[in-house]
């Protein structure tokens, strides 16, 4: 017997961190076609990346995201910069990040994991594959894995 899946009481907020408009809007059909409720947010790069997870500038309103699709070849601030950030505050670290980047080189690879990714996965370059990537992420991520609760503010 199986059990039934948990129903979330509300969308998962899901902050994608890419520059890349084609794959911007990949990441958004593959959630649109997806099983889980989500509100996918996009920045364009991580200094944006950053004022969205601490809810700075015109981000002051921003949701904390439940997930963090990060890639690390961005404008002003990479990132590695931006996973470096994540994990070193307190209030943040728990964020589950996962790099979805194009490289596939095991130095991008290890340093990843160095700066505590919960995983890195490389862009594959056919769009079909790309969605599906998405999706199998999103099924593993939302319906597999027990994701932190958020952390009340004092």
């Amino acid at each position: 017997m199986t059990e039934p899946e948990t129903v979330r009481p509300e969308p998962a907020q899901i902050l994608l961190v890419e520059d890349n408009p084609g794959d911007v809007r990949l990441t958004k059909e593959a959630f649109e076609q997806g099983r889980i409720e989500n509100d996918l947010h996009v920045v364009s790069d991580g200094a944006e990346a950053l004022d969205f997870l601490t809810q700075r500038g015109e981000y002051e309103d921003a949701p904390r995201p439940d997930l963090v699709l990060l890639d690390l070849n961005l404008p002003r601030t990479n990132g590695e910069e931006v996973l470096r950030e994540l994990k070193d505050d307190p209030e943040l670290r728990s964020i589950p990040v996962i790099v979805l980047t194009s490289s596939q080189t095991e130095e991008d690879i290890a340093r990843s994991y160095e700066l505590h990714a919960n995983a890195y996965l490389t862009k594959p370059v056919d769009p079909d594959e790309f969605i599906e990537t998405i999706r199998a992420f999103e099924t593993f991520w939302f319906t597999v894995v027990r994701l932190p609760p958020e952390v009340d503010e004092q």
